[in-house]
């Protein structure tokens, strides 16, 4: 299921995982990896992995989407979690993953039915641990 605009087609694993993660909550992380104008599923995080975890599993020169469920507790001592979805486009890949992964990346994520907060990201400071929490309370 191809799109024609971008071109992209969404392995229905990716699906499949985001799912799992969003209702049975047995993985933190997702990163996906775009392979032959597919978005494939690249990296699981189990379930007790942390935010650190997911950061370090990111390449550092490539281009991914990734989604995370971060848990936090509010001011009000709630236990609440969100689905964050990343589009993680570092400065030093190559300019054309970038564009890639940029005109996909509307389509990959409305396929992920469930994603509340997104963020876009070129440096490891632009997602800072600080960054995520702030954006989820």
């Amino acid at each position: 299921m191809a799109n024609a605009a971008s071109g992209m087609a969404v392995k229905d694993d990716c699906k499949l995982k985001f799912l799992e993660l969003k209702a049975k909550r047995n993985h933190r992380f997702l990163i996906f990896k775009i392979v032959d104008q597919q978005v494939t599923v690249d990296k699981i995080g189990g379930p007790n992995e942390s935010y650190e975890d997911f950061t370090n599993a990111l390449p550092r020169d490539e281009c991914r989407y990734a989604v995370f469920d971060f848990d936090f507790i509010t001011d009000e001592n709630v236990q609440k979690s969100k689905i964050f979805f990343i589009a993680w486009s570092p400065d030093t890949s190559k300019v054309r993953m970038k564009m890639v992964y940029a005109s996909s990346k509307d389509r990959f994520k409305r396929e992920l039915d469930g994603i509340q907060v997104e963020l876009q990201a070129t440096d490891p400071s632009e997602m800072s641990f600080d960054i995520i929490k702030s954006r989820a309370i």
